[in-house]
């Protein structure tokens, strides 16, 4: 699919006109799941990517406020439609978003010509066989620790890819697999969390925003 025009004869969709950061977004969002969905098996790779979750807000707010010259080059995981790596580029970051889902990867193009963001690099990456040219000074995820399969992949994706003084950035809701995840991450990484409470239709959502950096090895 080479072009918007392309994108858009391919898949019905649905305009979701935002502002984060103070500055307004359009996306495009699956009209339906209900082609991503296997009818033999609805559970198995439901198409989580194509909702915008409040994490993925959580975050892009986050590298909104960052200064350009803070973040360095940013990684996305999971990125689903986009949203978080979007707002990360329109700020003048250089910023890869990767997905594993080809539909989603489909979206998060769409939606970085949408806004402009057309030199943003979007990219297939299964967390199992990561591979990059060369490491990132940031790398960000949100709802990415979900499943404790994944766990061991992800902390050898950021030791391998995360440049010496970077940092991972997360965000999620509060589930007992995360805590199990950063019990686990504290071996190699120093870690701190940040409560933020969203507000909707008189429900109060908290999202914890995760930074993790590498300790430092003390020389034998």
């Amino acid at each position: 699919m080479n072009t918007l025009e392309d994108f858009l004869a391919a898949y019905e969709t649905v305009a979701r006109e935002m502002t984060i950061g103070g500055r307004p977004y359009t996306f495009r969002l699956p009209l339906s799941i209900d082609r991503f969905i296997d009818g033999e098996d609805p559970m198995s790779n439901f198409p989580l990517w194509a909702k915008i979750w409040n994490a993925s807000l959580v975050l892009a707010e986050h590298l909104a406020e960052m200064p350009e010259d803070a973040a360095g080059s940013i990684l996305e995981i999971g990125a689903g439609i986009g949203v978080a790596g979007i707002v990360a580029a329109s700020r003048g970051h250089r910023v890869t978003v990767t997905e594993y889902n080809k539909d989603a990867l489909a979206f998060a193009r769409a939606n970085a010509d949408i806004n402009g963001c057309r030199t943003m690099q979007v990219q297939q990456l299964d967390w199992n066989t990561p591979v990059f040219q060369e490491p990132f000074d940031t790398i960000a995820g949100s709802e990415v620790v979900y499943h404790e399969r994944d766990f061991d992949s992800l902390l050898e994706l950021f030791t391998r890819y995360l440049k010496p003084g970077g940092k991972v950035i997360l965000a999620m809701k509060p589930r007992r697999c995360a805590l199990i995840f950063f019990d686990r991450a504290r071996e190699t990484f120093n870690i701190g969390m940040k409560k933020i409470d969203i507000e909707a239709a008189d429900e109060c959502t908290p999202v914890y925003l995760c930074r993790m950096q590498r300790k430092h090895l003390n020389p034998a």
